[in-house]
């Protein structure tokens, strides 16, 4: 089988070469998928892509084109995939909806700690020689409430280690387990009760309609004064100019962001020696209790590992003749 890569880098082909037990024929481009790069596909079988490609309605009808007939995206979220353009093409969409929760879970924790310890602003100071310690006061972790919004594998993968420091857990998840409150030791809360008494905030649900914005003005108003926000998720969960408007009052103490709702353009790039024209992003990155990191949270051995075998996993059954819902990790629109 014939697979193209899009959007690749030296990680990926490395973990993807190590893994190919199966000897697949494999084509990485570092150029992400999108309308102008959709000829690239001519002559392969299936597209392996990332959460930055493009695979709207008018890239998937060329895809079906060029006789592409699987879309195996290398991470969890599809919310740029339109799922109903490939089931009216006959392409099939598979993805890898767990490669490592820990990781992930790890890095909102270490968001966490580097804020609240002042760590980014202290190693800057001291490698300038300025061995100050004004402006680095933090606080203890132990007896602080954190929210988490969105209990699923990677929500669940944060709480021991927050419970381990001490903290007060409330989640706040769609579909409530008591017997998983119990056994991981936290509350569930209504999200407005979350809001109210949350000091540090992690979020960890999915992009959709019902999600998008969910930290705004509004939800923003109910927080505490001085509140955390961790975001390790999707961007789109957070209205930006509500955090910067948050950030500026003095509402928002700090913010961990992993992700941001129009990173496409830059995120896994390397803009050192360019302008970065995105007036909200430049004015994010002026906060010095903001901490951006990009999209980096997955980026572990383990997790790059996982994510390659699930994948090879998803073109083995597609080779072997599953399509759309029999596979064992497709995604069709009607059981999203």
């Amino acid at each position: 089988m014939n697979i193209a890569f899009f959007d690749s880098k030296a990680y990926t082909r490395d973990a993807f070469q190590q893994r190919n037990r199966d000897g697949y024929r494999l084509q990485f481009f570092e150029a992400k998928l999108n309308r102008d790069t959709v000829e690239l596909a001519r002559g392969y079988e299936a597209v392996c892509v990332f959460v930055n490609d493009d695979l709207s309605a008018p890239v998937v009808e060329a895809l079906a084109e060029l006789g592409v007939g699987l879309v195996a995206l290398r991470c969890a979220g599809y919310n740029n995939v339109d799922l109903k353009a490939c089931e009216a093409r006959g392409i099939s969409v598979a993805h890898v909806p767990s490669y490592s929760p820990h990781a992930v879970a790890e890095h909102a924790l270490a968001l966490m700690l580097t804020l609240n310890r002042r760590i980014h602003r202290a190693n800057v100071r001291v490698r300038d020689g300025n061995f100050s310690l004004d402006g680095l006061v933090g606080f203890d972790m132990y007896g602080k409430t954190v929210g988490i919004i969105g209990a699923g594998k990677i929500g669940q993968c944060l709480i021991p280690p927050l419970r381990g420091l001490g903290c007060r857990v409330l989640v706040a998840d769609k579909f409530p387990k008591p017997d998983l409150a119990r056994q991981l030791d936290f509350e569930y809360a209504e999200l407005d009760s979350l809001f109210q008494q949350a000091d540090i905030i992690s979020l960890h649900a999915p992009l959709i309609p019902e999600t998008r914005h969910l930290v705004n003005d509004q939800a923003i108003a109910k927080m505490k004064t001085g509140v955390m926000i961790i975001n390790t998720s999707r961007g789109g969960l957070i209205r930006t100019k509500s955090l910067i408007d948050g950030l500026k009052s003095g509402k928002i103490g700090s913010a961990g962001l992993d992700v941001y709702e129009e990173e496409t353009a830059y995120f896994f790039e390397d803009y050192s020696d360019l302008i970065i024209s995105d007036d909200v992003l430049a004015r994010l990155l002026t906060f010095n209790n903001v901490l951006v990191t990009s999209h980096q949270a997955f980026l572990t051995r383990e997790a790059l590992a996982n994510i390659a075998d699930t994948t090879y996993d998803n073109l083995g059954e597609y080779q072997a003749g599953k399509r759309g819902h029999e596979l064992s990790h497709g995604i069709c629109s009607r059981c999203t």
